[in-house]
């Protein structure tokens, strides 16, 4: 058997540690079918004295990941550290400047500067991979790079947040409200004290801007990707999607259409036939959908120590057998230059609540204002009748652009019978 493929880990975390974990407990079969030996001969963290749950006897200690990342006796640098800039992108650019293979779970950095860090591993040759940055331990990444290779993709769509798709089940499961299903997943530990990352969608929509560079074969562009997190989402929402005959999801949809590629994350309403209706809890889903394969669907955990390190190390065992490909699938010079599409150029169909002045003529009103921007509407809900309070009333539309029902919807909120802010969701047949 070969010489052992020598690891740099820069992070020792929950994915650092992880990663560890993994290639001691499964060394004989990872060697196997990686042709040689993976072992983590020198690490990196900010803590010294820290008690990570390995043990970290007779490995190397770097104090600087830089050093780390260029120091002669290391084959191939992990980064583990995350955060889109600081010692995590120093450390990577580092390694790629010395020619070195790069292993990254960071997909903030990736979204953010993925773009220049690809081309400056395919100027030096050294491999870049990333399976670990999308959900997980689902193979997302290999799957569209590699096994989809020869199909022109066309959309892909996914529950790409663990938290998000968790605090979702909860409200529908158990009819609970957004605060309470949040401090929940935050004591199992699902959600971070401070969840802004994932509750906003941000997490969310750094995976779906590599996703839909590799899919569409263009630069990263993050700064395109329309984001909405999930606070707005009520237990009333939820009550009324179940009604309806639909699930209240947060997804990430990135397709290509005649204008360009447009990329978003929103909750959306899917109907409960979907494929990605049952995924429930903290597991994630993508779907891809091609030319000539149709729809592949993949699912499974896409966060956690257990998972990511499945990853990292698939990676790894790419590395030492040889194997990599151009981080987005085809050199830098022959990625598109597509534009990106605004959401304002959606065209969909629309769910609707207003919260109004039980009175007559508030239900004509609104369908006057909907009629002028050539809005049509295909269902009503309303619960019973109490004169002069507020009560929900439910509208769904036909297909629409969203810059029409953008319209309509500030003209409908400015109505004296309209007593709170409209709630609006898009409605995809996924």
């Amino acid at each position: 058997m070969a010489h052992p493929l020598s690891v740099g880990l820069a992070g020792l975390g929950t994915v650092g540690g992880g990663t560890l974990a993994l290639l001691r407990a499964n060394a004989e079969l990872i060697a196997a079918r990686a042709g040689r030996p993976i072992t983590v001969t020198a690490v990196s963290a900010r803590d010294r004295g820290r008690d990570r749950g390995v043990p970290l006897a007779g490995l190397r200690w770097f104090e600087d990941p830089v050093a780390l990342a260029t120091d002669p006796g290391v084959d191939v640098f992990v980064e583990a550290i995350g955060g889109a800039d600081g010692p995590a992108r120093a450390s990577v650019e580092a390694a790629l400047a010395a020619g070195k293979p790069v292993v990254t779970a960071n997909k903030a950095m990736l979204a953010v500067h993925g773009a220049a860090i690809a081309a400056q591993a395919e100027a030096t040759g050294a491999p870049l991979l990333f399976e670990a940055a999308v959900a997980g331990g689902i193979p997302a990444i290999k799957a569209l790079r590699e096994g989809l290779a020869a199909n022109r993709i066309t959309r892909v769509a996914g529950i790409l947040n663990g938290t998000c798709n968790y605090i979702l089940t909860m409200m529908r499961a158990e009819a609970r409200e957004f605060a309470e299903a949040l401090a929940e997943a935050q004591r199992l530990g699902y959600a971070e004290a401070d969840p802004s990352f994932d509750i906003d969608g941000i997490d969310a929509a750094h995976k779906l801007a590599i996703l839909a560079a590799l899919a569409f074969g263009r630069p990263v562009d993050f700064g395109s990707v329309h984001v909405e997190g999930i606070r707005s989402v009520s237990a009333l929402d939820i009550a009324f999607a179940g009604e309806l005959g639909y699930r209240i999801k947060l997804l990430g949809i990135a397709e290509r259409t005649a204008a360009g590629v447009s990329a978003r994350i929103h909750p959306v309403m899917i109907p409960v036939t979907s494929p990605l209706a049952p995924v429930e809890g903290v597991f994630n889903a993508v779907a891809f959908e091609g030319d000539f394969v149709g729809r592949v669907l993949l699912e499974g955990r896409g966060a956690g120590a257990g998972p990511t390190a499945s990853a990292i190390v698939a990676d790894l065992i790419d590395i030492a057998r040889g194997r990599h490909t151009p981080p987005f699938g085809m050199a830098a010079s022959l990625l598109s230059a597509e534009p990106a599409v605004p959401i304002t150029e959606r065209e969909g169909a629309y769910y609707l609540r207003l919260m109004v002045v039980d009175r007559p003529g508030v239900i004509a009103d609104i369908s006057a204002i909907l009629r002028d921007h050539s809005v049509s509407l295909e269902s009503m809900l309303q619960r019973g009748r109490s004169p002069g309070e507020a009560v929900p009333v439910v509208l769904t539309t036909h297909i629409c652009r969203e810059a029409a029902m953008a319209a309509a919807l500030a003209r409908i909120g400015a109505l004296d019978s309209v007593i709170a802010p409209p709630t609006l969701l898009r409605i995809e047949a996924l």
